[in-house]
């Protein structure tokens, strides 16, 4: 069966005096559940200004989350999982539309990772991160909704453009301005020992995949990580909100072996 270690931390920073980062997860209540279900874990950066970023990302943390608990035993999580980030964005637009948002903007960035028997299913939305680190080694699984990105992915910009750019945070993808939106979801085969990290980019803004990857490596308690990661985060800028999950695989059970 699955068996996973899991720690998270988030902190306002040194500029911010709220957080508009949200982080959650469903962790499965027996074995039963562990193998009907399997593991959830999500975080999300609101944008949109004053407190309307922790609405968004709070609203569609908790409706992800909600909906996987009640999804059917068994659903495919490659199909369920993008299904449910399209019902997270549904309804942040959703608030939007609520007598006391109107005529406001609100968004979310968004990326979840749910894991059963020996799959992680990676879906995401925005420039929020997964990352897999394995034999000391980390690798980003989601690929940023930002401009930039897109400039650098069409050979437009150099990697060093994209670090220096000041619209390095305008996204084009984004859960809550439009009616539907479309994830980019990826599915990994796990092995003991890997580590997989979710992110806001308060962290992955100013740590390198090698300071990370030697970081959550470290044979300590999986929140101690977890907290160190965000505190290292914060040391070295503190300009955002700053949030991190940090999941270690003790156990995993191939299926049809």
């Amino acid at each position: 069966m699955l068996d996973v270690q899991f720690g998270q931390a988030s902190d306002f920073g040194k500029v911010r005096t709220n957080n508009e980062d949200a982080m959650g997860s469903f962790i499965p209540s027996s074995r039963h559940q562990a193998q009907s279900h399997g593991y959830l874990f999500a975080v999300a950066d609101g944008v949109g200004g004053m407190d309307l970023g922790e609405v968004a990302s709070a609203t569609a943390l908790s409706t992800l989350i909600e909906g996987f608990g009640k999804a059917q035993a068994g659903t495919m999580l490659a199909g369920l999982l993008p299904r449910l980030v399209q019902h997270a964005n549904a309804a942040v637009h959703d608030c939007t539309m609520a007598p006391e948002y109107r005529g406001k903007s609100m968004a979310t960035t968004l990326v979840a990772c749910a894991m059963r028997h020996d799959q992680a299913i990676v879906s995401h939305v925005g420039d929020s991160r997964c990352y897999l680190v394995r034999n000391g080694i980390a690798r980003q699984i989601t690929q940023d909704h930002t401009w930039v990105a897109q400039q650098r992915k069409l050979g437009l910009i150099s990697a060093a453009d994209v670090a220096e750019s000041e619209s390095r945070h305008v996204l084009i993808r984004s859960l809550g301005p439009e009616m539907f939106v479309s994830p980019d979801t990826t599915t990994i085969t796990l092995q003991v020992g890997d580590v997989l990290v979710l992110s806001s980019d308060g962290v992955h803004d100013e740590m390198s995949e090698k300071e990370i990857a030697a970081i959550v490596s470290q044979k300590k308690d999986i929140e101690e990580i977890a907290r160190e990661l965000v505190a290292r985060a914060v040391e070295i800028d503190g300009g955002d909100n700053t949030t991190a999950q940090v999941i270690r695989v003790r156990a995993v059970e191939q299926i049809g072996m």
